[in-house]
């Protein structure tokens, strides 16, 4: 059996990675993700205005604090077709991850006689992982004595911390910057990036810590009779090399390896509209997968293992809409869509890819308990939009018409789905 299975999964060393390289939240806090994520151009709490536009923020004076708490679950699976001798092997492995918490928290000031405010942030911009079990039937999560992987995790948190200032110009136009810092974790089993030993197995690694900066700027408009607009820019967030200490299924030590991976930049422009009775918000993102360290390079290296990803960047829409016919307890309506990174050719090399999220509807509101207190909640479903496929690539297969090795009569196919609680405070302090 290892020896039928063997010569196709050699060359799979880059799964379970996308799982955690990419992910792009689409909202920040309960408010903003329950508009789509959508605050570009339509200023509706400091959240949204933090993350996607820091001119924004002057629409807001006081001080303001926001904390919000978010109860995330995906199930992603992942299944795999290999023709043997024997037949046509093939299985299905579903995620045994269960539940993960994603957090922020903001803080804004600002006097109503003043163009200047200020603000502080610390977000979760992204932060996931898979855990698929072995299996005996699935060749791709096979143990690795029968030639698949046997037990599949990875874990991966990303922390963004700003400090915005934003300036108003005048009645109407207004100016945002913020530096950004962050702080990356990542570990995975196995390690696609460390090469393959032919007699110990593919290793797995610990977890890594990376440091990144970057930064942002952002410009909004408001007409003051209802229309509003807004455009920003956030740079590619640049990090330090993750240092992978790796270990072999035994137990001894492998060979480390190092890995850059940024954040890629952002460009976002948006719409907004309001009146007495709606809130309406649009944006479009382009988010560039393609020029970002660590996604550019494709293929495999001389040793087997990963040199890269070969996204595609792309385009993701956001759009909200905030009902107030009762003032103190606001309904909202959020919808996204988002393009693939993943080409079908390199489909294997994003194995499992559970950031990739087509659709993304949200239903939330917001209640008043005060003048000092708001409670916002929001319930977020999205799905891939059916399966992600292509074959299993073999890099003993390459040739000069056949590139990445894939491998005639096979597939690799994967699909996921997420939901997600989220409620948040907001304090305006008097």
């Amino acid at each position: 059996m290892k020896k039928i299975v063997s010569a196709f999964l050699m060359g799979c060393v880059s799964l379970g990675l996308s799982a955690q390289t990419g992910h792009i939240m689409q909202g920040i806090g309960a408010q903003n993700m329950s508009m789509g994520g959508a605050a570009t151009g339509q200023a509706l709490d400091i959240n949204g205005a933090l993350h996607w536009n820091p001119g924004a923020l002057t629409e807001f004076k006081g001080k303001i604090l926001s904390v919000n708490a978010g109860l995330f679950y995906s199930s992603p699976k992942v299944k795999s077709s290999v023709n043997t001798p024997m037949g046509l092997m093939s299985g299905t492995t579903k995620d045994a991850r269960g539940v993960s918490i994603m957090p922020s928290a903001a803080y804004v000031w600002g006097k109503k006689d003043r163009k200047h405010t200020w603000g502080i942030s610390a977000f979760g911009i992204s932060g996931f992982g898979v855990t698929f079990p072995e299996s005996n039937s699935n060749p791709i999560t096979m143990p690795q004595s029968m030639g698949g992987f046997g037990r599949i995790e990875s874990d991966y948190q990303l922390l963004q911390v700003g400090l915005t200032y934003a300036y108003k110009l005048n009645d109407k136009v207004s100016v945002g910057l913020a530096p950004t810092f962050n702080l990356s974790t990542l570990e995975m089993l196995p390690n696609p990036l460390a090469a393959p030993s032919s007699t110990k197995g593919y290793p797995g690694s610990d977890k890594a810590t990376a440091l990144g900066i970057g930064g942002q700027a952002g410009i909004y408009y408001n007409s003051g009779n209802g229309f509003k607009m807004g455009a920003s820019y956030k740079s590619q967030q640049y990090f330090q090399e993750f240092n992978f200490k790796n270990y072999y299924p035994d137990g001894s030590q492998a060979p480390g390896v190092d890995f850059r991976m940024n954040y890629p930049a952002i460009y976002s422009a948006g719409l907004g509209y309001s009146n007495k009775l709606f809130d309406l918000a649009l944006d479009y993102r382009f988010v560039d997968y393609k020029n970002t360290k660590g996604f550019t390079a494709k293929g495999w290296n001389m040793d087997a293992s990963v040199a890269g990803f070969g996204w595609k960047s792309i385009s993701v829409v956001s759009a909200g809409i905030q009902y107030k016919a009762l003032k103190a307890m606001p309904f909202r309506l959020g919808y996204t869509y988002s393009s693939s990174p993943i080409n079908s050719e390199l489909a294997m090399f994003s194995l499992p890819a559970t950031a990739i999220i087509k659709h993304a509807f949200q239903l939330g509101f917001g209640y008043e308990v005060g003048k000092k207190f708001t409670l916002n909640g929001v319930f977020h479903h999205g799905s891939s939009g059916g399966y992600t496929s292509g074959p299993l690539l073999n890099p003993m297969m390459i040739t000069g018409s056949n590139p990445y090795g894939a491998v005639p009569g096979s597939n690799v196919s994967y699909k996921m789905s997420t939901n997600m609680l989220m409620f948040g405070v907001n304090y305006k302090f008097m």
